[in-house]
């Protein structure tokens, strides 16, 4: 099965690397999608993959890389769309 998921992350998320840190994680668990600051210092993510990939990446992103600090993370549930070709860092 495949699950798509709309994030919003709050915390200390910008400026530690946590863009470029979960484009990696995206990779290694195989989800496709995108992710950006906002400029309220929130970050934002749309992910879509397999079951068990988007908990993985999930899971991390309520860590997130060592010197980020995530106080909560919002999550819309949709439906899968297969539109992404790979997970990219938007600016």
């Amino acid at each position: 099965m495949t699950k798509r998921a709309h994030l919003i992350i709050e915390g200390r998320v910008q400026g530690v690397f946590y863009r470029q840190s979960m484009k990696e994680m995206a990779d290694i668990f195989g989800v496709k999608g995108w992710v950006r600051n906002l400029s309220s210092g929130k970050v934002e993510a749309e992910i879509e993959g397999g079951d068990g990939a988007v908990d993985n990446l999930l899971e991390w992103c309520r860590q997130g890389p060592p010197s980020a600090a995530v106080d909560y993370i919002k999550i819309d549930w949709g439906e899968p769309g297969g539109d992404f070709k790979a997970f990219v860092v938007k600016r």
